[in-house]
């Protein structure tokens, strides 16, 4: 069954309403969050109702911070098929507006889990907050369920190997440390950056290195530099190549941070297509070289260490 998208939670018909929550923002749906998933999923098992995921748009985070760089790990395509891969029948995106940013931590549990989405069971995760002023918090939603009808769990803190904690704050911590295998792990899959392909200024096709260029966005920008590279296209194909994400300094110093990947052996029209770029591996720093025959030599390098780390050994 496809995931059904649901924006709002007023006036919800009757058919929308009684799942089973999972409660909290979900960007990257990384494996901490599928620890909340299944505790939803399995309340749903056993009440034989829908499983829904709550998130909101913008951001909370976006919505009082409106300055701040960007942050995101997800867009809203992605989020929607990592949450349909892993069974969830609704999305429930609830706008972060003046009113929600309002609500104490009881109105949002009372008007908006009980009585708009007709929550019958929230998961939430160990850190979970809600409502004005971060009041709420996993002892207080579960007093909420009591009072109003659902029931409630709460996951535990989940950690990997060597006390890598699953969070989003520590995805974005390593990809800004040029750590993207840190971050995959945490995530349970390789980061990717997903947009669609725009024109710019062709040099790269005039030295050797044609680029498919798309625009960072909201995305959490990782390190500047060059990274080994996996692209799946418009039609599911998977082709490895070397990406560079920064300002280009040495072609024109610029201010606009960009995604730059050039596809190996490959030689065909991405304009206007939507791809998603997986990073795999930190290659080298962003810096500016003195000419630009250096850097295209550097390119070169770069280019045969990329294809090392990305073609499987033969044995």
């Amino acid at each position: 069954m496809a995931l059904h998208v649901l924006h709002g939670w007023k006036d919800l018909e009757a058919d929308q309403r009684g799942a089973s929550l999972a409660l909290g923002n979900f960007d990257g749906v990384h494996r901490g969050h599928w620890q909340v998933i299944a505790d939803a999923a399995r309340a749903a098992g056993a009440l034989q109702v829908p499983l829904g995921v709550i998130s909101f748009d913008p951001h909370p985070r976006k919505w009082f911070r409106p300055d701040e760089p960007a942050f995101r790990l997800t867009n809203a395509d992605q989020l929607g098929r990592m949450l349909e891969s892993l069974g969830v029948d609704r999305l429930h995106v609830l706008p972060f507006d003046a009113e929600m940013a309002n609500f104490s931590d009881d109105d949002f549990a009372r008007r908006v889990l009980a009585e708009g989405l007709g929550a019958r069971h929230v998961a939430a995760g160990f850190d979970v907050t809600f409502g004005r002023g971060r009041t709420g918090d996993p002892a207080s939603l579960k007093r909420y369920g009591e009072r109003y009808g659902f029931g409630v769990s709460i996951a535990a803190m989940v950690k990997g190997p060597n006390g890598l904690k699953f969070s989003s704050s520590a995805i974005r911590e390593a990809l800004q440390a040029g750590r993207p295998e840190d971050a995959a792990a945490i995530l349970g899959r390789p980061f990717t950056i997903e947009g669609v392909v725009v024109h710019g200024d062709q040099l790269g096709r005039t030295i050797g290195f044609p680029t498919a260029n798309i625009a960072l966005e909201d995305y959490a920008p990782p390190a500047y530099g060059i990274y080994a590279a996996r692209t799946r296209l418009a039609d599911g194909r998977e082709t490895p190549g070397v990406a560079y994400i920064g300002r280009r300094p040495t072609i024109v110093d610029g201010v606009e941070e960009r995604l730059e990947v050039h596809l190996f052996d490959f030689d065909e029209d991405l304009y206007g297509q939507t791809l998603e770029v997986e990073l795999v591996e930190f290659i080298r720093g962003d810096h500016k070289f003195d000419s630009l025959d250096a850097l295209i030599a550097q390119m070169d390098k770069d280019a045969l260490v990329a294809r090392a780390r990305l073609t499987p050994e033969i044995e």
